[in-house]
């Protein structure tokens, strides 16, 4: 039996460790994609895990596939091509350590995966279903990724989502929002950042969350604020969590997913429908999640740089 499986990019992102004199970063790769990051986080708390996926046949895949072995992430699902590459990702970060992005993806591995490609029973066996916005660019993972959706939701698993905004890799403005947006009408718990409740809405954090609770069938969301921390929501309460202070930011990349999947696991731990969590047991369960994701922009990478329980629990 698997607790959580979740369907989407698996990648290799390059980080700027320095610059020359004329501006050309020298960079090192980490393994990344946000599905992979989230999962990475769960499976670091002992949860069970499986991606499903798709990479090339080359140095890069191979090597993707290692890492989730190691993390604990089953590759069960994970299908390998001779036909395209293994998506890259060319991160480059400024002072504070945010981020911008620029893909070698036209088209990279993961937009490849198909229906028939889905290895559904990993769903079947699993409590929770998760995906983000990054497999719904491109057929035919579009496609894919609403076949994986309502086969999840047809079989009563709880559905995760963050829309994980990437403007480089849509075609347009307009089409990122009815995807995004699709992707909230199918989702029970939601973990959306401010930047994307703007783009979407043109609403502030808390009044995004609010915003969600009301037009769709969203039981419980997370609006993230980076330094900002996280304002939640339910149907019961709603408060707001700073982030974690002290901090020397290193690099943020993965920073949402491994906050995402550090909530995910605490709601896992209390066993109780996402609708019905107090305001205490929501603070708790955001502190959590905030202090594990703060805890990892001081290393680089994503999957990477998820802390272990017992650090996340000495600086709560």
């Amino acid at each position: 039996m698997l607790d959580v499986v979740a369907l989407g990019e698996l990648l290799i992102d390059f980080t700027c460790v320095s610059t020359d004199p004329e501006g050309y970063p020298t960079m090192a790769a980490h393994p990344g994609g946000a599905p992979a990051n989230f999962l990475a986080a769960l499976a670091k708390f002992g949860a069970k895990t499986a991606m499903l996926g798709k990479v090339g046949s080359d140095a890069f895949g191979r090597l993707l596939l290692g890492t989730l072995d190691r993390a604990g992430i089953s590759t069960e699902g994970i299908v390998i091509t001779d036909d395209v590459f293994t998506t890259l990702a060319f991160v480059t970060l400024d002072e504070t350590g945010n981020r911008a992005f620029s893909f070698s993806r036209k088209p990279g591995a993961d937009t490849c995966i198909a229906c028939e490609e889905l290895n559904l029973k990993l769903i079947d066996e699993a409590q929770v279903f998760h995906f983000g916005s990054l497999s719904m660019t491109d057929e035919p993972a579009r496609s894919a990724t609403r076949r994986a959706v309502d086969y999840a939701r047809a079989a009563g698993k709880l559905i995760t989502y963050d829309p994980n905004l990437r403007k480089p890799l849509w075609k347009d403005p307009e089409t990122a929002r009815s995807q995004l947006i699709w992707g909230m009408s199918r989702a029970d718990v939601v973990k959306i950042s401010d930047e994307e409740v703007e783009f979407l809405w043109g609403l502030g954090a808390a009044e995004g969350a609010d915003y969600i609770l009301r037009h769709f069938d969203v039981k419980l969301v997370f609006v993230t604020c980076g330094a900002g921390g996280c304002y939640f929501k339910n149907a019961v309460a709603s408060g707001h969590v700073p982030s974690l202070s002290g901090i020397r930011v290193l690099d943020t990349t993965g920073a949402g997913d491994i906050f995402g999947g550090s909530a995910l696991w605490k709601l896992l731990q209390l066993g109780k429908a996402p609708e019905t969590l107090s305001a205490a047991e929501l603070t708790d369960l955001v502190r959590f999640a905030c202090t594990s994701a703060g805890l990892s922009t001081t290393r680089p990478g994503g999957i990477s740089s998820v802390p272990d329980y017992e650090t996340v629990l000495k600086n709560m």
